[in-house]
């Protein structure tokens, strides 16, 4: 037994790790690689995986979705959501109801039954979350108004999972003793009793996020071990997700409030960074589920059924989305990203074919064709993506430079600031007063605390790791600087950031002189010794103090510095060798007599604080500003 789940992860992970590269190389994005990958290792191609185990799988992989939802909650404020109810009410129940009724009118067109014909139309309304989502973060489309827009309709559709459930029994034409899967705690209960406890829960999950969220972050984060945190992560998502089941939620759906409720915690940041990469290898699970389950000798047996059903109801769904796009008065770049990304059929529609056959519903021949229809369609959607991204003139990233702000809850920061200690805390107000958005992290939870007490914002979290860097904007940052007292972290700091994001602008502290030379010799551009500036200042005081006139102090202390700082590089590649001593002596030297040559040097200096360089180049440009 356990030698046969080493030998299925072995294989879920050699066909993620072979397909998806390809997939991406050839611009068919990483969705489709999965799928592909799945439906090649399936039971019905090289029988590698599936059978009585791909339930199970199918149910893990699931949590994929539940992980995305989350983080997606963590990018939305709750004043943002609000600001989302247009297109989550008014597109979202549009979609639905226009496409439901168009598949029941076409259903009773063709002479079946009303009963099962609505039903269906209920799960065909239903779109993909998963792939919808993961393929346009992959494009950077899901902050456009047409990903917007249809990130709204997929929360819409998500809450409209519940209703539907509870409506499929009703449906039912013979009489059933299926369970539909959300016995438990609710049963036995009244309506009015199910809805308290819906309530409760809800209100548990909101009141717990506002509340206790960050006493116990606090607490956790307190123990300095990043597992542990990871640990308590997983554990927060999991435990929502559980507690949404029992009253009959949607899993994804408690953990989408959840990270909403979380999405202002100073913890956000860190939170992302350890449920990404679970989200990812979750969701690739899924995708690759979805894959192996294609019914290829169904298809193969009814192919013009399922490719004919496929196709008309991704048309069908792309009309009734252009429709709804052009009533709510969006342009038609945003209308075509819209239309495409959600015209396939969700992952939710397996569940909801399972649920009605099992009530008897729909017939096993209708379950059994709508669940191929289902998966073909999924796979339809990167290649629309694609073929919308070739379009010349209403291609989706056509506005990419006018993209929504609302999902993005703050203003991006132009400046990553690792470390808030008696440096750190300098930099960053000294930043905020000038109006520079700045992203502060730090792993000291009581200190972030008590900054953002104080009205400035900071986020828990460890900059050293790669996924906290990049969910600290670092792909939009311009400089990161670095003002941690261990030398060693700031160099694997620097060099991962030098490495993964080679635009950004490095300015690291030094505690001590040998501390610089090892940032300088590991090819830091940006070293800033945390002594020189103030004791420089001192040293001004002192001049003036026995009778030095100001400028001429200012004057010494600007040609010291200048000349301090190009010593230290030059000395930085002596130190440790045998000649260190000699060319130290002689840069002292070097400073003594160009301090005390005054007059012709020191006039040198004098218009030195400006920046000169940028301002010949302004103006030979003619974009000199005033």
């Amino acid at each position: 037994m356990h030698s046969h789940f080493l030998f299925q992860a072995f294989v879920y992970l050699a066909a993620a790790a072979i397909a998806v590269p390809v997939a991406k190389r050839l611009g068919l994005g990483s969705v489709l690689g999965y799928l592909l990958a799945g439906a090649v290792i399936g039971p019905n191609v090289l029988g590698l995986v599936g059978g009585r185990t791909e339930g199970s799988v199918m149910h893990f992989a699931e949590f994929g979705v539940v992980m995305l939802l989350f983080l997606i909650g963590l990018e939305l404020k709750p004043s943002l959501l609000w600001r989302l109810r247009v297109p989550i009410l008014g597109m979202g129940s549009a979609q639905v109801l226009l496409t439901t009724g168009a598949v029941l009118a076409i259903g009773l067109l063709a002479g079946l039954p009303a009963r099962p014909s609505l039903a269906l139309g209920l799960i065909l309304a239903m779109s993909s979350t998963a792939i919808v989502l993961q393929s346009l973060q992959e494009r950077n489309w899901l902050k456009l108004r047409g990903g917007q827009a249809s990130f709204s309709v997929l929360l819409f559709q998500d809450l409209a999972v519940i209703p539907i459930i509870a409506l499929l029994p009703l449906l039912a034409t013979t009489k059933t003793s299926a369970v539909t899967g959300h016995s438990g705690l609710l049963e036995g209960l009244s309506a009015w009793g199910k809805t308290g406890v819906v309530l409760l829960a809800v209100g548990a999950v909101v009141a717990g996020g506002q509340l206790l969220a960050r006493p116990v972050f606090r607490f956790i984060a307190g123990a300095r071990l990043p597992e542990v945190f990871t640990a308590f992560a997983l554990m927060l998502v999991i435990g929502i997700a559980l507690l949404m089941q029992t009253v009959g939620l949607s899993p994804a759906l408690g953990a989408f409030l959840a990270g909403v409720v979380l999405a202002e915690s100073e913890y956000r940041h860190e939170l992302e960074g350890d449920i990404e990469p679970f989200k990812g290898l979750l969701l690739g699970l899924f995708f690759l589920s979805v894959g192996s389950a294609i019914d290829f000798p169904f298809i193969h047996d009814h192919l013009g059924l399922v490719v004919g059903g496929a196709l008309g109801v991704v048309v069908l769904k792309f009309l009734v989305l252009v429709t709804v796009s052009i009533v709510f008065r969006r342009q038609w770049s945003d209308t075509l990203l819209f239309g495409f990304a959600l015209a396939q059929v969700g992952e939710f529609a397996f569940v909801l074919l399972g649920l009605s056959e099992r009530l008897g519903v729909l017939p096993p021949d209708w379950t059994r064709a709508a669940m191929a229809v289902t998966a073909l369609s999924m796979t339809a959607t990167p290649p629309l993506l694609l073929l919308l991204h070739k379009l010349p003139r209403v291609r989706a990233g056509g506005d990419a430079d006018r993209a929504m702000d609302s999902i993005e809850p703050e203003v991006p920061g132009r400046v990553i600031l690792a470390g808030f200690g008696r440096m750190g805390n300098i930099i960053g107000r000294f930043l905020q007063a000038n109006g520079v958005p700045t992203t502060v992290l730090d792993v000291d939870a009581e200190l972030v605390d008590g900054v953002r007490k104080v009205g400035l914002k900071a986020w828990y979290g460890d900059a050293s790791r790669l996924d906290m860097l990049r969910a600290a904007g670092a792909d939009q940052a311009e400089v990161l600087i670095l003002t941690l007292s261990d030398t060693t972290k700031i160099r694997a700091i620097g060099e991962l950031a030098r490495k993964h994001f080679p635009h950004l602008k490095i300015l690291a502290r030094s505690r001590r002189r040998v501390d610089a030379y090892e940032l300088i010799n590991a090819g830091f551009e940006h070293v800033y010794r945390e002594t020189l500036g103030t004791s420089l200042d001192m040293g001004v005081d002192a001049l003036q103090l026995v009778g030095f006139r100001a400028y001429h102090a200012r004057r010494a202390a600007f040609a010291f510095r200048k000349h301090n700082e190009a010593s230290m590089r030059e000395l930085a590649s002596h130190w440790g060798g045998q000649n260190y001593f000699n060319v130290l002596r002689a840069k002292i030297e070097e400073a003594e007599s160009i301090l005390r040559g005054g007059g012709a040097v020191l006039k040198d200096q004098v218009d030195a604080a400006w920046d000169n360089e940028p301002l010949r180049e302004e103006a030979a440009k003619g974009t000199l500003r005033r």
